[in-house]
């Protein structure tokens, strides 16, 4: 249960889904967790019942001065930074036609720009504690075609976690992508959507849905010392779907 024991991680978008579960596992396994979100409640009543070893801080993650004060916030409680979770993004579906030039920018912004500037930011810290891991969440959309404006931002994440990683070796800095399918949260799992979801289950190879803890999991691997030797790599969690 001490697989991050001393280590300082920050997590993006940790107020709920797939975030807050990140959240939960690392600080189980040892780990003085950051969580940011622009979900004030729910990011602090999470932060109070993991304990004294995590903090919350709200923040927009596409704000540089916002990237600024949780890495200050950070080093204040808890000294430099060894491991940063780019969770936070943002879904849409709408066709090429359908999607406006500010809608589009929105996604851009959340979903690329927000780990481009979590990078920047917390590269400084990471030397200062002699080297660490970045996990850039993409989607199997990072990896296949899907929606406009979300396949494009999530292609990106991978790239940019490509660039980033050959950048950041020499500083024993390791920077991965994680590829989720069909992930089972409050987002998806309500109304219409649930519905679609559970008939799109029928053709995973796995027939059904990924539990966040599954993909929590696979980033707890990779933000350990167990993955001393990964980086610059995608890392798929989808139970067989990109297989096909």
């Amino acid at each position: 249960m001490d697989r991050l024991a001393g280590k300082v991680a920050i997590i993006t978008g940790a107020a709920q889904g797939m975030g807050a579960s990140h959240a939960r596992l690392f600080s189980k396994e040892g780990a003085n967790v950051v969580l940011t979100d622009l979900n004030e409640e729910k990011g602090r009543t999470l932060a109070s019942e993991l304990g004294e070893n995590c903090l919350f801080v709200k923040q927009d993650v596409t704000s540089e001065a916002g990237w600024t004060q949780v890495i200050e916030a950070t080093e204040a409680r808890f000294g430099p930074v060894d491991i940063l979770i780019n969770n936070a993004g943002i879904t849409q579906s709408e066709s090429l036609l359908e999607t406006s030039l500010d809608d589009y920018r929105r996604i851009l912004e959340i979903n690329q720009v927000s780990v481009f500037l979590g990078m920047k930011s917390v590269v400084p810290s990471m030397i200062k504690a002699g080297g660490g891991s970045i996990v850039n969440i993409s989607s199997i959309n990072g990896l296949v075609g899907g929606a406009i404006g979300y396949t494009d931002s999530k292609f990106a994440v991978r790239g940019m976690t490509k660039a980033a990683a050959l950048e950041c070796a020499a500083y024993n800095i390791r920077v991965n992508s994680v590829h989720p399918g069909v992930i089972e949260t409050p987002m998806i799992m309500q109304g219409d959507t649930k519905s679609a979801v559970e008939e799109f289950a029928k053709h995973i190879p796995l027939k059904r849905v990924a539990r966040p803890e599954e993909v929590s999991g696979l980033v707890l691997y990779l933000a350990s010392d167990e993955a001393s030797y990964s980086t610059g790599s995608e890392f798929v969690v989808d139970g067989g779907i990109t297989a096909q």
